[in-house]
């Protein structure tokens, strides 16, 4: 007898949230459960691991939707008949990425990967590469994702995290991941050590960059972007979502194509530079994986610990907030408030929106902070033909932004590099020309659009305009999503700067009693095409 298949119709998804689609799945899975999990496994049942606990897939009978013989057995041994004899001098881990914990000065998180299971998995640190006597063991958190549609094998990654905790500011310390077999103090291994700085102790103690994109993908361009943000010598870096597009449609919806192995790409193509900067990232469409509760997120919380700090870590991991130095960062899910793409759509109940609010009054209040940059997915302002503008934004945020006064806001989304001129209230406050400076105290807010990460490019519906090549244009036909979905059509004078190319954001903070973001926006062939400088003054 054929194996019932208990994914959603098209027709349903099309109208569910991905709270509903998780209820669907749920119950379906329960009326199939007659024919035994690998019966339902081989069907292509939307099996997916749930979160135990903050933030762990999985429990003590292994992830959920994976059979019983790939199960957390023991403290830190993972186990299945394919692969428990593997020697673990064997297994290389790979996709080595950092993340700042709640205080950047004395916490960091270095997570990696494994490709089979391994026995007792842990990190070294220490403050030489052969000191690294410090051995701590690692979380593991195991993903299952089934075979979701035909010529899709069904996947298990293995996931490890170290939360580090009490290290001294400003200070570089120097790291390696291992397991039983697979020692990094081994001399033989001292290839694979790793570095980070924790941020100075002094909030103006030192001037630093930060560099900033969304949208990458695995191809060429995101690794040749990659290797010139690497250049800069970034403190960190801003992923304004859309990560790898293991999800390729989009939608948040379980008859997306998926493929999870995309993941494994994405983070070894990723490790040359996430390994030593903290890469800071957020939410983007393509990153609802409807495979995994809650909300789609349970990937993400399997793959990143990030810092925390917002309405709910678990339910919504790309909200939180760090302070490097003088400047405070926000990241936000933006599909909990966006117009175009809704199987998000309101999800925090309003949480997000309230948390950001308070968040930003915080900031704001805190003498030893200059500046505050927010980062997300969706546009509040871009003109490309593809995504454009997000109603749903500009409705929840943008009035929070002008009420708290906010310096910088990067988003992704549309794959090109736009920038705005200052705005209040979503209207022209003050022109911005390339190479010029703006009081974001006095003049306004400058959003920019840097989504060339790396995925195929977009268009805009007139020529491009930035350094080098100006083109200037009284005003541009765009549109904004509005609540009902529909394309509002607009014309607007805002768009400054518009370049269709791959590109990213570097982003110099100075300090002293005239404290600057210089911000600049480079071709992943290293050429400038735009710069300008925001100031309180």
């Amino acid at each position: 007898m054929d194996t019932p298949r208990v994914g959603i119709p098209d027709h349903l998804a099309a109208r569910m949230t991905m709270p509903e689609q998780h209820e669907y799945l749920r119950g379906r899975i329960g009326q199939a459960g007659r024919i035994g999990r690998r019966g339902l496994l081989r069907g292509g049942t939307l099996l997916a691991g749930t979160v135990a606990g903050a933030g762990l897939l999985g429990s003590s009978t292994g992830p959920a939707g994976a059979s019983a013989d790939a199960a957390l057995t023991g403290p830190g041994l993972l186990t299945s008949p394919a692969t428990a004899r593997v020697d673990g001098s064997l297994v290389a881990p790979f996709g080595r990425h950092l993340a700042f914990g709640s205080d950047p000065k004395t916490r960091m998180t270095v997570s990696w990967q494994v490709p089979f299971p391994v026995r007792k998995p842990f990190l070294r640190v220490g403050p030489k590469p052969w000191e690294l006597s410090r051995r701590i063991e690692a979380e593991v958190r195991p993903l299952h994702t089934p075979s979701l549609a035909a010529g899709l094998p069904a996947v298990d990654q293995y996931y490890l995290h170290v939360a580090l905790e009490r290290l001294r500011p400003g200070t570089t310390y120097y790291y390696g991941v291992g397991h039983e077999g697979f020692d990094p103090a081994d001399p033989r291994r001292l290839s694979a050590i790793g570095t980070f700085r924790t941020a100075p102790a002094g909030a103006r103690a030192e001037s630093f960059v930060f560099t900033a994109f969304g949208d990458q993908g695995v191809s060429y361009d995101a690794l040749a972007n990659d290797q010139v943000i690497l250049g800069q010598n970034p403190a960190f870096h801003l992923h304004a979502g859309d990560l790898c597009y293991a999800d390729s449609s989009g939608q948040g919806a379980a008859s997306d194509t998926y493929d999870a192995r995309v993941w494994d790409q994405f983070l070894a193509q990723t490790e040359t530079v996430a390994s030593r900067v903290p890469w800071m990232v957020t939410t983007g469409n393509h990153d609802m994986e409807a495979w995994y509760s809650p909300e789609g997120y349970g990937g993400q919380n399997a793959r990143w610990t990030l810092p925390g700090g917002g309405p709910d870590p678990v339910k919504a991991p790309g909200v939180y907030s760090f302070v490097y130095g003088n400047v405070g960062v926000v990241a936000l899910d933006a599909n909990d408030v966006s117009h175009e793409i809704r199987a998000n759509t309101g999800y925090t109940d309003g949480a997000q929106t309230r948390w950001l609010d308070r968040r930003l009054g915080e900031l704001r209040a805190d003498r030893d902070i200059d500046f505050v940059v927010v980062f997300f997915h969706h546009c509040a302002f871009s003109t490309t033909s593809a995504h454009a503008s997000d109603g749903g934004v500009r409705e929840a945020w943008v009035p929070l932004f002008d009420k708290h006064r906010v310096d910088l806001v990067v988003n992704g989304h549309n794959h090109v590099y736009e920038r705005t001129d200052a705005l209040r209230g979503g209207a022209t406050a003050r022109r911005v020309e390339i190479g010029g400076s703006v009081s974001s105290v006095r003049d306004g807010i400058v959003y920019v659009t840097a989504g060339g990460a790396g995925k195929a490019l977009y268009s805009f519906p007139v020529p491009d305009s930035y350094e080098g090549r100006p083109a200037e244009v009284e005003s541009v036909p765009s549109y904004s999503w509005s609540p009902d979905g529909a394309k509002t059509p607009e014309t607007v004078e805002w768009s400054r700067v518009r370049y269709t190319g791959f590109s990213f954001l570097a982003v110099e903070v100075t300090t002293g009693p005239r404290p600057e973001l210089k911000v600049t926006a480079l071709a992943e062939n290293g050429e400038r095409v735009d710069h300008f400088t925001i100031t309180h003054r």
